[in-house]
């Protein structure tokens, strides 16, 4: 099955060939010169997969190189900007919704809905409400890659009857049952539970949950998640809100509950915390549940896993289960020497020929539909269960879109210098909340 879905996409490939030939105008490439197209991503893992597209790509566009430049997600953002300030940015580079709006602001994206409406691009073709995420003012800024839900994840040497964790409930009052099952993990150094009369959380040799405060503004990796589920919004519309409602006081009570299970001991107090990461942590013994995207899924049930692990749905809270739904795209540079081929690539990148690729090797979820289903078999054929994630995304009203406003990193900061100083206990969550909601809605008077 792989070889024929591989070899489907090497004619679609070849296919491509055909309008970038066709459209190259002046660029180098249409006078018989060899172009090299640079393209950043930043996810080591995902590096392997696009390799294989590219070579394809190459193949079927034999003046065109691409070249690949992986830099991990921090120095990713720094070294692009200052690219981009120089004016040497990359060709193309994956993008993040996150990040995008601050490119459109200083001109340094470019606008390719010429190319879609020129070459009729399908845009049903992707997971519904991806491709509007880069649209403002009928200017289109990528095309869908590939997509993301959360879930829980848990070990399960510390969680051995998964009975019932597909049922999970939650609220801002008394945890839920989803309380009960982190204070049921939770193991102090004399193996007493969280539940136990008798448990010293002074002394806590496994936590129950790992929360995630350097989440920015957004809370993907957990706060933001429940919140929503408690029925607060991010900002009056989405994309491209211009008021935030981080003064809900939804959000306040989900962080308040995020501060009893870390005062109770089910969870490590943000200045206790370890310096490693959750995926560390969780690798080390020391965590039973976490909240992860699809992207870990290699991490937690990879052959380099430390532990064993399995998947859980988010907890159902007030208003349901929510879970955000997130997509990436790529990006071409406004000022690019080869905006032909760059396009080429781009549309490449979105199109089945590619992300087929991409599914087989079973790192992320492709954006175009027939794509997860070709992610979800090969996981499937590896003996991994990763349905909760699929699930959740086509649950109807389960998912929602994190944020994207201009002033992206300037509220991501307040925000999360917010929660950090709330959950140390320098103020109240109400009012760390009602003053960062002030200094962030100032931003866009």
């Amino acid at each position: 099955m792989l070889r024929t879905s591989r070899t489907a996409a090497v004619l679609t490939a070849a296919a491509l060939a055909l309008p970038l030939a066709a459209c190259s105008g002046t660029d180098d490439a249409a006078d018989g010169g060899k172009v090299t197209l640079n393209y950043w991503l930043w996810d080591d893992k995902q590096q392997p997969a696009y390799q294989a597209c590219a070579d394809e790509f190459s193949k079927a566009n034999p003046n065109v190189t691409v070249k690949i430049s992986q830099t991990a997600w921090a120095q990713y953002w720094q070294n692009l900007t200052t690219q981009l300030a120089s004016g040497s940015a990359p060709d193309v580079w994956t993008d993040h919704a996150s990040y995008y709006p601050q490119f459109v602001t200083s001109n340094q994206i470019l606008d390719i809905q010429p190319f879609v409406d020129k070459d009729k691009v399908d845009l049903s073709q992707y997971q519904a409400g991806l491709a509007d995420l880069f649209v403002k003012d009928g200017k289109r800024y990528g095309l869908p890659k590939d997509w993301d839900t959360m879930a829980l994840v848990y070990n399960t040497k510390y969680v051995t009857d998964a009975t019932g964790l597909d049922k999970l409930t939650w609220n801002p009052a008394d945890g839920g049952t989803f309380e009960q099952a982190i204070a049921r993990a939770t193991v102090d150094a004399n193996g007493k539970n969280g539940l136990d009369p008798a448990f010293d959380k002074a002394h806590v040799k496994v936590y129950g949950f790992l929360p995630e405060w350097a989440d920015g503004s957004q809370g993907q990796n957990g706060w933001g998640d429940l919140a929503v589920s408690n029925g607060f919004t991010y900002t009056d519309k989405n994309p491209w809100g211009t008021h935030y409602n981080y003064d809900d006081p939804k959000l306040a009570a989900t962080i308040t509950w995020f501060k009893h299970i870390m005062d109770a001991g089910y969870a490590p107090k943000f200045d206790k915390q370890s310096t490693l990461s959750r995926d560390a942590v969780m690798d080390a013994g020391n965590g039973a549940y976490t909240i992860v995207g699809s992207w870990t899924i290699g991490s937690y049930l990879g052959d380099g896993a430390k532990q064993k692990y399995a998947f859980a749905p988010l907890p159902q809270g007030p208003t349901g289960r929510k879970t955000p739904i997130n997509g990436l795209s790529d990006a071409i540079y406004a000022g690019t020497k080869h905006p032909n081929e760059a396009w080429a690539w781009v549309k490449f990148l979105g199109s089945s020929a590619c992300q087929d690729i991409v599914g087989e090797k079973a790192v992320v979820f492709p954006a175009i539909k027939s794509a997860t289903d070709k992610a979800l078999a090969a996981h499937k054929a590896a003996g991994r269960d990763v349905h909760v994630f699929t699930d959740e995304a086509s649950a109807p009203g389960g998912t929602f879109f994190l944020p994207i406003t201009d002033h992206g990193n300037e509220v991501s900061q307040i925000v999360q210098d917010a929660l950090q100083g709330a959950v140390l206990g320098q103020s109240s969550p109400a009012d760390a909340l009602k003053k960062a909601n002030d200094q962030v809605n100032a931003l866009f008077k």
